[in-house]
């Protein structure tokens, strides 16, 4: 594990050197490691640093709205995409009362565009 760290702290400062040549800076506060590995244990975790600090070892993190957990199952995003949906039923429920409610067809509308969009894309 060692080497694997060596070389991963080597493509960092490599990235943090293009980043600076670019014009682009990199902020060790908002950056994080994850360590996929499905088996319990079986590796310690890595201690890389961006600048002398120390980069932290968090267990899931979010990427372009999709969480990824350490061990590759998806099971948090999806709770945290069930809790989104239910609150937006729940809006649409309030929405739908038969004395005052929406029509049917701008309730498709909202189910369509604010539930299951959520659901085909994450």
């Amino acid at each position: 594990m060692h080497t694997l760290e060596s070389q991963l702290q080597i493509a960092i400062d490599n990235i943090l050197s293009w980043c600076e040549r670019n014009g682009h800076t990199v902020s060790p506060s908002k950056t994080c490691v994850v360590h996929f590995c499905r088996k319990r244990n079986l590796h310690p975790d890595p201690d890389l640093h961006i600048r002398n600090q120390s980069i932290p070892v968090v267990n899931e993190v979010r990427f372009l709205g999709i969480i990824f957990y350490r061990k590759l199952t998806f099971l948090s995003h999806i709770s945290h995409l069930r809790k989104k949906c239910e609150r937006l039923l729940n809006m649409l429920k309030v929405l739908s009362n038969t004395s005052w409610g929406a029509d049917h067809t701008s309730l498709l509308r909202i189910y369509q565009a604010m539930i299951l969009s959520r659901i085909d894309y994450g």
